[in-house]
């Protein structure tokens, strides 16, 4: 049965500056394991809190940073143009920043945190799952790949790599790449390309692309990682 959850917007704190969040949790002081949700490139919307209310209720501590800062895209030009604007960095240092905010919480007490992307938050948590300590396994979701691909060595944990067959975005060749460099450096990983799927397959508010057998299956496995993992 679904946990009770609670959820609200919240400001995380930083260097001079605040990152708006949206933070679904279980009822209850925990521990829980934390999960860093991070979005596709229309922002943070609707879609993106539900995929958070979804892991609260598998008994998750689930956070979701705005890397645009409240503003969200409603057609594919204006999401090219923010994330064509948005410095990655910035966004890289943003997650991370979420990401220690999350491991000082006292309904976490020391558990794991995994990552989660999408499309263009697909690199970014992998990249999250490079930079931060805290991060125990990450799951990107047709992503791009980290820069330089080197930094894929400070993994420390396993990685469970979603694809869509057909996507101009994570191509068989930024695949094949991932796996290359995952072997070189021994990691843990698994990766996974869904037969007859395009980009974006796991967004149900996308019915052109969306595949319910496909975003099923990925999400069983994205959890069965984060729950032997964290």
């Amino acid at each position: 049965m679904p946990n009770t959850i609670q959820t609200q917007m919240t400001e995380l704190p930083g260097n001079g500056s605040t990152v708006p969040a949206f933070l679904a949790k279980p009822d209850g002081d925990g521990p829980f394991p934390g999960v860093i949700v991070v979005q596709e490139w229309w922002g943070l919307d609707d879609h993106i809190k539900d995929v958070a209310q979804r892991f609260a209720q598998e008994g998750f501590v689930a956070l979701a940073p705005d890397l645009y800062h409240g503003v969200v895209a409603k057609e594919p030009n204006q999401a090219q143009k923010l994330m064509m604007a948005l410095d990655m960095n910035r966004a890289s240092a943003e997650l991370v920043r979420a990401t220690d905010v999350l491991a000082s919480q006292p309904y976490l007490r020391g558990r794991g945190i995994g990552a989660i992307g999408f499309c263009m938050g697909g690199g970014l948590a992998l990249t999250l799952a490079c930079d931060s300590p805290h991060i125990r396994a990450v799951a990107p979701f047709y992503g791009v790949n980290p820069n330089p691909l080197s930094k894929l060595g400070s993994l420390r944990g396993p990685v469970f790599a979603v694809y869509a067959e057909h996507d101009d975005w994570a191509s068989a060749k930024v695949r094949e790449e991932l796996r290359q460099d995952l072997e070189r450096y021994g990691k843990l990983f698994e990766t996974k390309v869904y037969p007859g799927t395009q980009h974006a397959f796991f967004n149900d508010t996308r019915k052109e692309v969306y595949n319910a057998d496909a975003a099923r299956d990925a999400w069983a496995k994205a959890l069965e990682l984060f729950r032997k993992s964290l």
